[in-house]
């Protein structure tokens, strides 16, 4: 009930401010950020409070918040805010770098390949299917010749394969979880995000080259694949810049966490290289290569100084869901989030065989495959200004699809670690401590922390 009263009372504070005119665009963003926060946060603890990850209220907040609802929060301010969502990608792939650890992917790495290939390469070739199939249904397919409609139905389907590092990394951070499941989801998550970019990058060549368009990107292949492959050193130098820094940085580490993000981000934007990749790449180096007090340190301290950046960012997201465009479109939507699931759980199935590793074992694994976030509604943009009319029509589909696995999938991960005995620790928490562990300010306000 407090939280209920709590957010009647900021709605109504800001309905009160409305009659005075909206100030300058910097002051408004402002005091959207200050609102969201308080919001998104009120709304998360109401979902926690029904059993549900804080990420669903944060998402229903921005939705209530947002222009398809209440109106609270304008498009312009939303849009002033932008950076705030970077910086939130930024931090989200340090810390899921910082996850990984040499010993485990050394060990491990191979099964991970194994396992997302195949459940990338099935879920691909379902969805496309699907909508070959169904191509009278779908505008950007009904009127085009057989070929060209395949060649769509490919595109739209690199887009679809993709998960979200947001949406894994949060609920993690949130639920504390430690254990196998937690693990080898992270894991697959990470990998498919390269694997999804070079897939998404070859369709969309092929693309062009088989359906020319006028809105066709000229940057070319070397271009992408310096983005890819270019980050993959320059993270690597950012991170180790990071470890070398932290030998003599005692104090003031939830700064210099945050200008460590901000710098990476920036770095990788000028170098046009991927943001998501080098930070990863960055976060995986300075905490393997720090000593390990000092690895646990920088990451505790990341977590604490995301903590009401992730809840912005997720409330953000939420601001740009169109409820009413979802539902109209649940006819088209329903059916291809159902056969994406069925891709993802065959496509495991698979992995398994191909890895040999008992099928029981990654089971539950799908389950934290399903959302989707930042980098598909990145990649339907670049589709979309590559075909215009098609990428258009792809990209309404799409977003509603996002809606739907953003809001469904956490609910689904959050079940398979409270299912698996890992929320809180698991079955290992007591050898490996995750860092921060214990900290007021995470147990309190760290949502969950990815795209």
């Amino acid at each position: 009930m407090r939280r209920l009263v709590v957010l009647a009372l900021l709605f109504g504070a800001m309905k009160l401010i409305e009659p005075l005119g909206r100030p300058d665009a910097a002051p408004e963003a402002l005091l959207t950020f200050g609102f969201l926060i308080l919001a998104a946060y009120a709304t998360g603890e109401l979902a926690a409070g029904f059993g549900l990850p804080k990420i669903v209220g944060y998402l229903v907040g921005g939705i209530v918040a947002g222009p398809s609802v209440l109106g609270t929060v304008s498009g312009a301010a939303a849009q002033e805010l932008a950076p705030v969502s970077s910086l939130a990608i930024a931090m989200i792939a340090f810390l899921a770098g910082a996850e990984l650890r040499w010993e485990e992917l050394k060990e491990r790495g191979m099964i991970l390949l194994r396992l997302t290939i195949s459940e990338i390469a099935l879920t691909f070739v379902a969805i496309a299917a699907l909508l070959i199939a169904g191509r009278q249904f779908f505008p950007f397919l009904r009127d085009v010749p057989l070929l060209t409609a395949a060649i769509f139905a490919a595109l739209f389907a690199s887009i679809a394969v993709v998960h979200s590092p947001a949406v894994t990394m949060a609920l993690l951070t949130e639920t504390r979880a430690k254990g196998p499941i937690a693990r080898t989801t992270l894991g697959v998550v990470l990998l498919s995000d390269v694997v999804v970019v070079l897939v998404f990058s070859a369709m969309l060549a092929l693309a062009q080259r088989v359906v020319p368009s006028e809105g066709a990107s000229t940057g070319g292949i070397g271009m992408v694949v310096w983005e890819i492959l270019g980050a993959v050193p320059i993270g690597a130098l950012l991170g180790f810049g990071i470890a070398q820094a932290l030998r003599v940085i005692k104090g003031e580490l939830l700064l210099f966490a945050l200008l460590a993000a901000l710098f990476g981000q920036q770095v990788a934007s000028l170098l046009h290289v991927e943001v998501l990749l080098t930070l990863l790449v960055a976060g995986f180096v300075a905490v393997n290569f720090a000593k390990e007090d000092q690895g646990h340190a920088i990451l505790d301290a990341m977590e604490r100084a995301a903590a009401p950046i992730f809840v912005v960012f997720f409330a953000l997201a939420g601001t740009k869901l169109d409820v009413v465009e979802t539902a109209k479109l649940a006819p088209l939507v329903l059916p291809i989030f159902a056969i994406r699931i069925l891709g993802i759980r065959g496509g495991l199935r698979v992995g398994a065989r191909w890895a040999k590793v008992p099928h029981a074992d990654v089971a539950p694994v799908w389950q934290g495959l399903v959302s989707q976030a930042g980098v598909a509604i990145g990649l339907v943009t670049i589709a979309a200004d590559a075909y215009p009319e098609a990428g258009n029509a792809m990209r309404t589909l799409l977003l509603a699809l996002i809606a739907v696995n953003e809001t469904v999938g956490p609910i689904l991960f959050r079940r398979a670690l409270v299912t698996a005995g890992e929320v809180g620790g698991g079955d290992d928490a007591a050898s490996t401590p995750r860092a921060g562990e214990g900290a007021e300010v995470e147990a309190e306000v760290a949502p969950e922390g990815a795209a």
